[in-house]
């Protein structure tokens, strides 16, 4: 496992698939929005499921903050699919780190090696690809949204 990303280190870029099978790449953000990168374990667990709807609830005011929220797990995006529609997420992009098994969360430092699943984590990526927030969680607690949105505000 690398070191964990911290503020200030540039944000690994990736391209992942989301619940619709769209292809999703971190630098395509670059100048234009700051990314909330929100790591959960594993779809179909209810503190992921509360972490998810989060973001779904507050995405005016990710869109409002000039930001958009991405939700990153070792799930395929067909799982993702259908816990998406389960859970009733629409608006928010869930992205399959599934192949290669957890490489965007191993480059964010952040992959479990002996869980295979990424830690609980949140990343805010700048405009211009820096991290300016970072923060794991613990694994059984929902990241404070509006912490995360506050970290927005003052950016």
């Amino acid at each position: 496992m690398t070191d964990v990303k911290k503020v200030g280190d540039p944000a690994p870029d990736f391209t992942l698939k989301d619940q619709n099978e769209n292809s999703v790449t971190l630098s395509d953000f670059r100048g234009k929005k700051m990314v909330v990168l929100s790591f959960h374990p594993l779809a179909w667990t209810n503190v992921c499921k509360d972490q998810m709807q989060d973001l779904e609830k507050h995405k005016q005011d990710f869109d409002r903050l000039g930001s958009v929220a991405l939700g990153l797990s070792v799930d395929s995006a067909a799982c993702k699919r259908a816990w998406a529609e389960a859970i009733g997420v629409k608006g928010t992009a869930l992205l399959a780190d599934f192949w290669p098994h957890g490489s965007v969360a191993g480059a964010y430092g952040i992959f479990r090696e002996r869980n295979g699943f990424s830690e609980r984590a949140a990343f805010i990526v700048g405009k211009e690809g820096e991290i300016r927030f970072g923060k794991i969680y613990p694994i059984t607690e929902v990241p404070d949204i509006g912490e995360i949105l506050e970290v927005l505000e003052r950016l």
